[in-house]
């Protein structure tokens, strides 16, 4: 019998010159990559942004409607990023009392407001935290003092309280130009929320109605 040889491949490293390719191409790699991953993640948040303020729009419209009764949605300064939170609050009116900025029977997100119709409405608070800072962004109000916008029971914007409270739009944009698209919230008096770019004219189909 022959006995079998096993040949054995002899295995070898990287060669210097190998290795210093390999980096440069991962340079390179890292030089295009890293750029366009910031500038991604950037647009990114600001869309998550936009969405964010505009489910508050929403959501305080649609639990008017469903419960038929006076809502508001309250913007609060955030103080991690320097954006707004925004709580929907819910109110039960009496004859007497009726519900506005400064009265009214208003939930909170411990308690409800003891209406029948509201008995288990708590308020919904949703904190801005994680949004981009303003370092990123600014966050600027119509009007710039504007804080809450106020829904009737059948979903529209009760334009009887005081202008300062009356929160018409909410415009996001970048502090660093072309970082990513400008966008902003707007509200009708129908109560319908609308996202749009303010830096087109009011007939591009994606411009802000006027």
């Amino acid at each position: 019998m022959h006995p079998i040889t096993i040949m054995r491949k002899q295995s070898r490293g990287f060669t210097l010159i190998e290795i210093m390719v390999g980096l440069a191409i991962l340079s390179i790699l890292l030089a295009i990559g890293v750029p366009n991953m910031r500038s991604w993640l950037s647009a990114s948040k600001a869309v998550a942004a936009s969405e964010f303020y505009a489910e508050g729009f929403r959501m305080a419209r649609a639990e008017a409607v469903k419960r038929n009764a006076p809502t508001r949605l309250v913007l609060t300064l955030n103080a991690t990023s320097g954006q707004r939170d925004w709580q929907v609050d819910l109110c039960a009116p009496s004859p007497t009392v009726a519900c506005t900025n400064s009265s009214g029977a208003w939930s909170t997100v411990t308690q409800t407001n003891g209406d029948d119709k509201a008995a288990d409405f708590k308020s919904i608070n949703r904190s801005a935290a994680n949004l981009p800072g303003t370092g990123q962004m600014t966050l600027t109000r119509d009007p710039v003092n504007g804080n809450a916008v106020y829904f009737t029971p059948l979903g529209w914007i009760n334009t009887s309280l005081g202008a300062a409270n009356k929160l018409k739009s909410i415009k996001l944009a970048p502090v660093t130009a072309d970082a990513f698209p400008t966008a902003a919230i707007v509200v009708t008096l129908a109560g319908v929320v609308t996202k749009c770019n303010p830096t087109l004219a009011s007939s591009d189909s994606r411009g802000c109605p006027p």
